[in-house]
């Protein structure tokens, strides 16, 4: 385990990714289709007097976005950090081994079966992320699993409940409105109604993890180590997986299946601030909200007048990165028993 940074430097670490998640979150509000002035978003978020447009555009259409890009980014790499420290797994998300592709069946089986719940989705959501989590985590339990195993298991899940999802799609194509956006992940036409208790659940979800971060730091340091410390290490395990289901079940049942979020942002975290899963927890909510309010930015100005899903963009970013960790792990033992 790296050596946790110094305090100057996880605090200096800290100040630069809240500026930059200010930064972005501004030019969020302000750029788009329709500008709005600097004055007019200070003056609206003060309470000042501003005017109808620039209200109607701040409240109805850039509020609800930012918040679901947000709110999104931060469960998903909160989730993912959670997962690839529970499993020792570096090449572990919530996309790779298949728990976003889960979430998103159980919300289009859910739209299709019970159209108007509107507080039905999330819980569907959570549903089938944790049913995936509990299949990926008895995969991992296997004596002769390799961490290799667990992503090529993720990844045929992941095709198995897309197949489920493009059959929903064809039998009921009316199952759910944007639905093509949802398969890839996005964010236009987020509303607030659409985020309301998907952020309750991850508002909770996050408060929940940065509490376990202490768990998880044990559990680094081994199963008889945790044991002896009188860690009961596979309920820690399991109860910590179902805590990742609802974070990213939460964030797919409103922005769809984003993709590589949780696996970006916590190694990039930890490139800069070691191991410790106290600083590396609420760093990458902060980043990861961060980097989907980025990334959601560019796929609205990039190639305007027309809009590119989110997550076609990440899908581009996170390829590569993706490739990258599978060579680089390769000679660090990703065959080994995880």
């Amino acid at each position: 385990m790296n050596v946790p940074p110094r305090k100057h430097t996880g605090a200096c670490i800290a100040l630069a990714v809240a500026a930059v998640l200010v930064a972005v979150t501004a030019a969020a509000f302000l750029v788009g289709s329709s500008s709005v002035s600097l004055g007019d978003l200070i003056a609206w978020a003060t309470g000042g007097e501003v005017s109808d447009a620039a209200k109607s555009i701040l409240v109805n259409v850039r509020l609800p976005r930012v918040l679901a890009a947000l709110l999104s980014g931060a469960a998903l790499a909160v989730a993912g950090a959670i997962i690839q420290a529970v499993l020792d797994n570096p090449l572990a998300s919530p996309n790779i081994i298949g728990i976003n592709s889960g979430a998103g069946l159980f919300v289009l089986l859910a739209a299709s079966l019970f159209p108007g719940m509107l507080w039905l989705p999330p819980l569907a959501a959570f549903l089938g992320a944790l049913a995936t989590a509990l299949i990926i985590f008895g995969i991992s339990l296997g004596a002769s699993t390799s961490r290799l195993t667990v992503v090529l298991a993720g990844i045929a899940i992941t095709s198995v409940f897309g197949a489920g999802m493009n059959t929903i799609l064809i039998v009921n194509p009316d199952a759910y409105i944007g639905s093509s956006t949802f398969l890839v992940g996005g964010l236009a036409g987020v509303l607030m109604k659409d985020i309301l208790w998907p952020a309750a659940y991850i508002v909770l979800g996050l408060i929940a993890a940065f509490g376990a971060a202490g768990k998880l730091n044990i559990m680094a340091l081994g199963d008889q180590t945790a044991h002896s410390l009188g860690m009961r290490v596979a309920r820690v395990r399991l109860s910590l997986l179902g805590l990742a289901a609802v974070l990213s079940g939460a964030a797919v049942s409103f922005a769809g299946l984003l993709g590589f979020v949780g696996l970006i942002i916590p190694h990039l975290v930890r490139f800069f601030v070691g191991y410790d899963n106290r600083y590396v927890l609420p760093l990458s909510a902060a980043a990861g909200a961060a980097f989907v309010v980025f990334c959601d930015l560019c796929s609205r100005v990039l190639f305007a007048p027309y809009e590119v899903p989110v997550g076609i963009l990440m899908a581009f970013l996170g390829g590569p990165f993706f490739i990258y960790l599978i060579l680089k792990n390769r000679k660090g033992g990703l065959d080994d028993r995880g």
